[in-house]
């Protein structure tokens, strides 16, 4: 007399489970960055849209005000509200900076991939990736994004 017993042995069983276990954990790691690189591009993309603003909301070509928070007159609102909606962590080395003279201005993000390096932009239209704060033109007078290091 045969016996066709039919199903799965508890073995096979763990050993399915244990595979679908290291495949869903590996998917996982991979989504964790694709989340990082997704605050990145909302970081840059809104500093990108803010130089567009800060012209606009320049007074006869001269930046004294934009840094400041009032929607009337500043970007700073913008840069907080950038942060805020990228999730960007305040526990970053490189702070978030917006600084303004008469002949210029430069705003600066940090990013959520890594905790040393920020996105740059700034009134000569330079965005750029930096590890040091934003920094100014020969006339000491005009801010602007640090130049690129050299490899």
């Amino acid at each position: 007399m045969k016996t066709n017993k039919k199903g799965f042995t508890l073995i096979e069983l763990l050993v399915v489970i244990a595979i679908i276990g290291i495949l869903s954990s590996i998917v996982l790691a991979s989504l964790g960055s694709a989340r990082n690189k997704g605050k990145d591009a909302a970081v840059k993309g809104g500093l990108s849209s803010m130089r567009a603003e800060a012209e606009l909301k320049s007074s006869g070509g001269s930046y004294d005000a934009i840094c400041g928070t009032t929607a009337a007159t500043g970007i700073g609102s913008q840069i907080i509200s950038i942060s805020k909606d990228a999730r960007v962590p305040v526990t970053t080395i490189v702070a978030a900076t917006c600084t303004s003279t008469a002949t210029g201005w430069a705003a600066q993000l940090p990013l959520a991939s890594t905790t040393l390096t920020s996105w740059c932009v700034d009134s000569s239209g330079a965005s750029r990736e930096t590890t040091t704060a934003v920094g100014f033109l020969t006339p000491a007078t005009t801010p602007a994004c640090p130049a690129a290091a050299s490899a």
